[in-house]
């Protein structure tokens, strides 16, 4: 072969591995760019919005996330027509919790809303709990039938309640959380105020106001049912209605969907970015207003909203008026956080001190307490400014060293953020724990009594609700109004008042069948089935008393002290060491006083009654 044949054989074998390469380079990179177009499923699931939902059957749509067929929002028409499941008991919560994480999963938001009965006035705990899925899937929580069976909360219901990674939305859901811990010793956090959406939204039209009712109607174009009779029904019957589990339904579900609606995602597709969860691009477009209770309009609504304001009071007895109730605690003015707290009038810290007869500084006392001393002859002034009294006899103890935190003058502000007006004493072991603890660890305890504005007391006192929950998971201590625990439901006298009320009540529309059903009842519990019952009969049996004493009632805080004490003296000093880590995880204090610590006293406890010591609670 000729020398120029084997160069034209190399060239041309150079030049088909090129091409070769460049072929195999392309097919590659368009293999990567065709697997970048269909995205992953991360988790949460990231669902991607569309304008319209095409599904238009009244059965819960099937959800999917896949490339080919994102999963939507549906349509509010489409989303109240979805049946609601009423649960009154752990099984029947167990058998649909699947389905509802399935949901939160996709969307992690829940519409919340709540009911319950007044009476002249005076409104009852909370009987019914609704939530709602993005879907329209609606659970009505029946928690009275919980405590009538003293039985505890699926955990499912209190995790998905205290879990800040799921939004709570709904109008005036803060204040329901309120309701809950106050009723069931429930947490509930991650809430948003619908009324705080529709406020910012500039372009939306309010033309009736900021209820649940009016945004309905202003934003999604529907009609809500908010009748006098439904509204004041009795929530606590042993069986709901069909209209009043369609009505309690429709505010959770309507208010999920006016929170898509205010956050422009179900007209908006949503694009991600790189590596953000739902929950994080649900929550940005919250940004300031979680766990925020609504304070109302601050201004910009002209006569016409002075108008509103003036007539509020007015209107408030019509049965077109509200959401809840009448009364509905709601419509009264919202204070800004903290506005509630009466704050102290002097100053905590006088900066006194006290000295032994040789001169040896024993601690700091407020100013009454050491001109006591004068008073009394026991003491003579060393000092105006600083204020120092010496005491004329020897003290029962001395301080173990100088560098000791009473001894040390503290300043009058709040130890979080600095504030020095408006302040107030927290107990950081709240006093429902203190007051059960020996007299050792209740003496000289005034390190555990710190200053905090009232903006910062508020929140504080927030954080300390979930760590009251915790406690209460992990020792079944049931937290919340002592009444409803103190006092247990008898089941057949709350049929017997129910059946009397809903014959004084609704007595001439009743099918006659339902009159004789009700009125065997109360025959039944006056033991004379042969007499007619009287109108004074009724009477007596609408106002009867359902309540009795539990004789094995035994407090949250003595329960969760008893645990702790199991475990002699180290026990409880862990319980106090949990509770002022808790202060600094929660609420980060930049001004705390020199020397507080989270193990104070601890040591002296350990060396003058060592770990033996017999504990004997209060």
């Amino acid at each position: 072969m000729s020398r120029w044949s084997t160069f034209t054989a190399a060239v041309a074998t150079m030049l088909g591995a090129t091409l070769g390469g460049l072929f195999l380079w392309r097919s590659i990179r368009a293999q990567k760019r065709k697997a970048l177009k269909v995205p992953a499923a991360p988790e949460p699931v990231q669902a991607q919005l569309e304008a319209d939902f095409t599904t238009t059957q009244p059965a819960r749509p099937e959800l999917t996330a896949s490339a080919n067929q994102p999963v939507t929002v549906p349509l509010v028409s489409t989303l109240i027509q979805v049946p609601p499941v009423v649960v009154s008991s752990s099984d029947e919560w167990e058998m649909f919790w699947p389905a509802f994480q399935k949901d939160l999963l996709v969307y992690p938001v829940l519409g919340l809303d709540c009911e319950w009965v007044s009476v002249k006035a005076k409104a009852s705990a909370v009987s019914l709990l609704q939530l709602a899925t993005f879907s329209g899937h609606c659970v009505l929580v029946r928690l009275l039938s919980f405590r009538e069976a003293q039985l505890p909360l699926p955990k499912g219901l209190m995790g998905v309640l205290s879990d800040p990674h799921v939004l709570k939305v709904g109008v005036g859901c803060y204040e329901d959380g309120k309701r809950l811990a106050h009723d069931h010793g429930l947490t509930l956090g991650c809430t948003v105020d619908l009324r705080y959406l529709a406020l910012r939204q500039r372009q939306a039209v309010l033309n009736n106001g900021l209820s649940l009712k009016s945004l309905a109607a202003d934003l999604l174009n529907v009609t809500l049912d908010k009748s006098l009779e439904l509204r004041c029904s009795d929530w606590e019957a042993d069986m709901l209605t069909q209209e009043q589990m369609t009505y309690a339904a429709r505010d959770a579900q309507i208010s999920i969907a006016l929170f898509f609606h205010l956050l422009g995602l179900n007209v908006e597709p949503r694009l991600d970015a790189e590596g953000e969860t739902v929950f994080v691009h649900l929550a940005s477009r919250c940004q300031g207003l979680v766990d925020v209770p609504f304070r109302g309009r601050c201004g910009g609504e002209g006569e016409e909203g002075e108008r509103r304001r003036r007539s509020r009071k007015s209107t408030a007895e019509s049965p077109e008026s509200g959401d809840q109730q009448v009364p509905d605690p709601r419509q009264n003015k919202r204070k800004p956080l903290g506005v509630g707290y009466s704050a102290r009038k002097s100053p905590l810290y006088d900066n006194c001190f006290l000295h032994a007869p040789d001169g040896q500084p024993l601690c700091t006392c407020d100013k009454k307490k050491a001109k006591w001393y004068l008073e009394k002859g026991i003491g003579e002034l060393v000092s105006e400014d600083p204020f120092i009294v010496r005491l004329l006899f020897e003290p029962s103890g001395r301080p173990e060293s100088q560098k000791d935190y009473y001894l040390i003058a503290k300043e009058n502000l709040c130890v979080v953020c600095g504030k020095a007006e408006s302040y107030i004493r927290k107990n950081i072991v709240p006093h429902e724990y203190r007051r059960h603890f020996p007299a050792e660890m209740k003496d000289h305890n005034s390190h555990d009594i710190l200053l905090l504005c009232t903006s910062c007391h508020a929140a504080s006192n927030v954080h300390d609700g979930i760590l009251k929950q915790q406690l209460v998971e992990e020792h079944s201590a049931p937290q919340g109004c002592e009444v409803g625990v103190r006092l247990l439901e008898d089941a057949d006298r709350r049929r017997v008042r129910s059946a009397a009320r809903a014959l004084l009540s609704a007595s001439d529309g009743m099918p006659e069948s339902r009159r004789e059903e009700l009125l065997s009842i109360i025959q039944s519990f006056f033991c004379n089935s042969h007499q007619d019952v009287t109108q004074e009969m009724l009477q007596r049996a609408a106002a009867l008393e359902t309540r009795i004493f539990n004789e094995s009632f035994v407090s949250h805080g003595v329960k969760v002290v008893r645990a702790y004490a199991e475990h002699g003296l180290p026990g409880l000093m862990e319980l106090e060491r949990r509770w002022r880590q808790h202060f600094l995880t929660s609420m980060h204090p930049r001004y705390l006083p020199p020397l507080w610590s989270v193990s104070h006293n601890h040591d002296k406890y350990l060396r003058k009654y060592g770990e033996d010591l017999q504990i004997q609670l209060n």
